[in-house]
C-alpha cells in the first residue's frame, strides 16, 4: 500500500513538473512572437530595431535611500514634538 502512495506521488510530481516546463515554454514562445512581431512593425515603418533592455543602478538605490536616510523624520512622533530634546532633559538610570 504505502508503495502504491510513494508512486502516485512521483507521478504527481512528474506531471507538475511537466505542466509547469509547458507554461514556461509557453510564456518564452508568446513573449518571443511579441518581439518578432515587434520588430517586423519597426522594419516595416523604417524604424531602428532596439532590443528589450533593462538598466538596473545598484549606486542609485544606494543614494535614494541614503538621501531618504539624511532627511528630517516626518513621523507623528516627531511633529508632535516639535523640538529636539537636549541632553540635560534626559535621565538615566542610577547604577547598583
Amino acid at each position: 500500500m504505502p508503495a502504491i502512495f510513494s508512486f502516485l506521488f512521483q507521478l504527481f510530481a512528474v506531471v507538475a513538473g511537466l505542466v509547469f516546463a509547458a507554461s514556461l515554454a509557453v510564456a518564452f514562445v508568446l513573449l518571443l512572437a511579441i518581439w518578432g512581431l515587434r520588430a517586423a512593425w519597426a522594419r516595416l515603418t523604417g524604424k531602428p530595431v532596439a532590443p528589450f533592455v533593462v538598466r538596473i543602478d545598484p549606486l542609485g538605490g544606494f543614494n535614494r535611500m541614503a538621501r531618504r536616510a539624511e532627511a528630517p523624520s516626518r513621523t507623528p512622533r516627531a511633529d508632535a514634538a516639535g523640538t529636539r530634546l537636549r541632553a540635560a532633559d534626559v535621565t538615566d538610570v542610577e547604577p547598583k
